[in-house]
């Protein structure tokens, strides 16, 4: 199928960013019906590449047009949103549509209630399916059973890395939940347990991401480089971690760094520490000497204090080398943060620039693009990862249009961007699984259509042909 080719199903696309959703569900032939999007920039973006759904620009406020007393939604088979998760109240220990007052959950449940689509796939961090927000969860999940919806009460996460190159995949571990839901008033199979449609121990295709991928794969040194070099401060504070490295390896005769961060602030009260302990102390009694210690932090400083002991000759050479301990390294560039295995060389690695330290990890592929700062360093290309690569890690084409826009502007969307083939893997899984239940009615016969037919196994080879028009 072709991007021109007849729609075989509608959708709408809400808090939608750029369009990640979209390109996806437009790869598998879907014909927006209306998109959401309250940031400006966001919007303009989203306009430039996707046109006007029904007519109108992506520019709004969902609490403005989708509630219980306003619906401007219009009806659509598939209803996609990365929705931002909102703390419930749990006034009276209450479940359901009530509790969701006030959030933005509670407009979508609104869209939901009236216009009931035939899938509901919905994106959110994972912190959602962790402990700290089980009763959102849960009453997330309950909402939807409440509507008539099949929905499975375990978190489907999964990350682009995991998927192999000929589905899509990308170098970028970016573990996302998804909450996929099938309109099911009928209750075909119901009281029978609900598998998630992914889970990040399943290898797909028997890919193997920690030894196969190769991030040169994305990187493109002819374009959109402007702005992405490194300040002179920064490559002073990683040209001194790459000594440090290189000297540790020689020291420890060829063993990589220690897992542990390291801190050179801890080895400065090393003497006098060890002269209040009556030697080096160990986790057990730094935690007995101050019981508010957190546990974490005591034995970091404990390993710290070891480390230090054993190699504080040439370590005192360096950090006098590189004047460790002056306002040249601020506090966060005094740690490094080695996640590399046995990578020789801090500049051979990904490095991001953390209030946390300098977190450095092998260059098979990138930790998660983030929304505010810390954009990955290419360490053997001296540089930041591109806007164009960045777009190239959400799986969006090369001819993704973002306009004269600053690159900040860029790096947020991509960071609070939903990445493309994971959304295609997660709605052709959905599809599969529920298969029976999607095709007793017309909508869902023309998604199973769309999206098991003997299409490309990734949405790329269609959205390559991309060329921004009006919807």
């Amino acid at each position: 199928m072709s991007s021109t080719s007849p729609a075989t199903f509608t959708f709408v696309d809400l808090f939608a960013g750029v369009g990640g959703f979209h390109a996806a569900l437009k790869a598998y032939g879907g014909k927006c019906r209306y998109a959401v999007e309250i940031d400006p920039a966001a919007a303009a973006v989203y306009e430039r590449n996707w046109g006007r759904s029904g007519g109108r620009s992506p520019l709004a406020d969902i609490t403005e047009v989708a509630s219980a007393e306003v619906m401007d939604i219009p009806s659509h088979d598939i209803l996609a949103a990365g929705f931002p998760c909102q703390p419930f109240s749990k006034s009276g220990a209450q479940r359901g549509m009530d509790e969701t007052r006030g959030t933005l959950f509670w407009n979508l449940a609104q869209i939901i209630t009236q216009r009931k689509p035939k899938i509901v796939l919905l994106e959110n961090v994972r912190n959602l399916a962790g402990p700290r927000h089980l009763h959102e969860w849960q009453v997330i999940i309950e909402t939807l059973r409440e509507e008539g919806y099949r929905v499975s009460e375990t978190p489907a996460v999964f990350s682009p890395h995991l998927l192999p190159p000929e589905r899509g995949g990308r170098p970028q571990v970016r573990e996302r939940v998804f909450i996929t839901a099938t309109h099911n008033p009928a209750g075909i199979d119901d009281g029978l347990p609900v598998e998630p449609v992914a889970q990040l121990g399943r290898r797909i295709d028997g890919w193997e991401p920690r030894s196969q991928w190769n991030l040169e794969d994305l990187l493109d040194d002819t374009s959109d480089i402007a702005g992405c070099g490194l300040k002179d401060s920064e490559r002073r504070w990683i040209d001194a971690w790459d000594e440090f490295v290189q000297l540790w390896y020689e020291a420890a005769h060829g063993r990589r760094p220690p897992g542990f961060p390291i801190w050179a602030d801890a080895w400065a009260d090393y003497d006098k520490v060890v002269r209040a302990f009556d030697g080096e102390p160990t986790y057990r009694d730094l935690m007995d000497a101050d019981p508010e210690l957190p546990r974490w932090k005591a034995g970091h400083l404990a390993k710290n204090y070891a480390l230090y002991g054993a190699h504080r000759t040439w370590i005192d050479t360096w950090s006098k080398r590189h004047d460790i301990y002056t306002d040249a390294f601020p506090v966060s560039r005094r740690k490094l943060e080695w996640q590399a295995q046995d990578t020789p060389r801090l500049w051979d690695t990904v490095m991001h620039l953390r209030p946390s330290g300098i977190r450095a990890k092998a260059p098979t592929y990138l930790p998660a693009l983030v929304a505010i700062t810390q954009t990955s360093i290419i360490g053997p290309r001296k540089r930041r990862v591109s806007p164009r690569e960045a777009a190239r890690m959400q799986g969006l084409p090369n001819s993704f249009d973002f306009g004269d826009q600053r690159p900040a502007a860029t790096y947020k969307q991509m960071g609070n961007g939903v990445n493309v083939a994971v959304v295609w893997h997660i709605l052709r899984e959905h599809v599969a699984r529920d298969e029976d239940i999607l095709k007793r009615t017309a909508p869902g016969r023309r998604i199973i259509q769309a999206v098991l037919q003997d299409a490309p196994r990734s949405p790329d080879q269609i959205l390559e042909q991309h060329v921004p028009a009006a919807l």
